[in-house]
């Protein structure tokens, strides 16, 4: 594909064009730029991730040019490029973390220079949002690193390269320079399809999936019936796939089993998406959970007693693995499970 180019931009930005060669035509653009651009753009560049450059075109940041037609905004992650189209990408030069530091405790699994490995615990909202301005992991990390702490996420969410949904326990990294933001988001774009990433979720599910080991391959879109939650679909969507292993199963037959799931796609609430779709939710799920006060019926009392302090769904992302984007070196962490997922394992064991 042909190379990005650096050209003037406004207030500061970084305009990046390219033309669509013959072999790329037919490509969705969000793909065909995060392709277009990894490789090309000149040293010491940002290398955009396919979510920053979605995120890029929903912000009215990229424009087209064919043959014949003037230049227009392309609002449209998902359109097909043509042959011959030239598409400038401009991106905002970094920008300060705007969220105020937190005194918020960290659990700290690792710390360098360039990034940091925390645990979240359930309950933790990853970044500020609407409904959520404050008392965030951001908040707690900015309190930590200070002025070291990346802005090319976005002012809202500095350093954040993937996130967990609220209540869902585990790993994290989180950038600290700029160099290692754009490393780290390559790699998790990639969601390890290039060997450098993984990631492994521990889920209690309700039953047991059958087979035991197998993969789900369903695109995901947001529901057409309720906007705050998402949904498989047949056409459309995003590619998802998730690959799952059932460690254990508890009861005769069984009532609820001990998964791992490792993802090959990073969509929104991806795992609880797919496990319901194949007929499993995840326990204590209030989103996508249906049927839980019946199938809870079904538990020993002290089970019962233990999903209710639970209070959120059995997710525990226990797993994370990736390639340093400044030194090469493999690091590789995992983390047990928390008081509450390990509570309610313990008041399976009996099943």
């Amino acid at each position: 594909m042909m190379s990005s180019l650096k050209e003037s931009a406004p207030e500061g930005a970084t305009s990046h064009a390219v033309t669509v060669p013959p072999e790329a035509a037919g490509i969705r653009l969000d793909k065909y730029l995060t392709d277009a651009l990894a490789g090309k753009a000149p040293e010491g560049e940002a290398v955009l991730s396919r979510a920053r450059l979605q995120a890029l075109i929903d912000e009215g940041r990229v424009r087209v040019e064919s043959a014949g037609q003037p230049p227009a905004t392309a609002a449209d992650a998902s359109r097909k490029v043509k042959e011959g189209e030239s598409y400038t990408v401009s991106v905002p030069a970094p920008v300060p973390a705007k969220p105020l530091g937190q005194s918020i405790p960290l659990d700290i699994v690792y710390e360098d220079d360039e990034l940091i490995v925390v645990m979240k615990p359930a309950g933790l909202v990853v970044h500020p949002a609407a409904g959520n301005q404050d008392m965030t992991l951001v908040n707690a990390l900015i309190a930590h690193c200070g002025e070291s702490l990346s802005g090319i996420g976005g002012e809202r969410r500095p350093g954040i390269v993937h996130r967990l949904d609220k209540d869902t326990s585990g790993l994290m990294v989180v950038a600290k320079t700029d160099r290692t933001h754009q490393g780290l988001s390559l790699q998790f774009a990639a969601h390890g399809r290039d060997g450098k990433l993984t990631r492994a979720y521990w889920a209690l599910v309700w039953g047991e999936p059958k087979p035991r080991d197998g993969t789900i391959e369903a695109n995901i879109a947001r529901s057409s019936h309720n906007r705050s939650k998402m949904a498989t679909v047949k056409t459309a969507g995003r590619e998802a796939i998730t690959h799952y292993h059932v460690m254990e199963s508890f009861g005769e037959p069984p009532l609820v089993s001990l998964v791992e799931c490792r993802l090959e796609t990073g969509r929104t609430h991806q795992i609880r998406v797919h496990m319901t779709a194949i007929g499993h939710p995840l326990l204590g799920d209030p989103t996508y959970g249906g049927g839980q006060r019946t199938r809870k019926t079904r538990l020993p009392p002290e089970a019962q007693a233990a999903l209710e302090r639970l209070g959120r769904q059995a997710l525990h992302a226990h797993h994370l693995g990736f390639e340093h984007p400044v030194t090469g070196e493999r690091l590789e962490f995992d983390a047990p499970l928390p008081r509450d997922m390990a509570d309610l394992l313990g008041s399976l064991e009996g099943l």
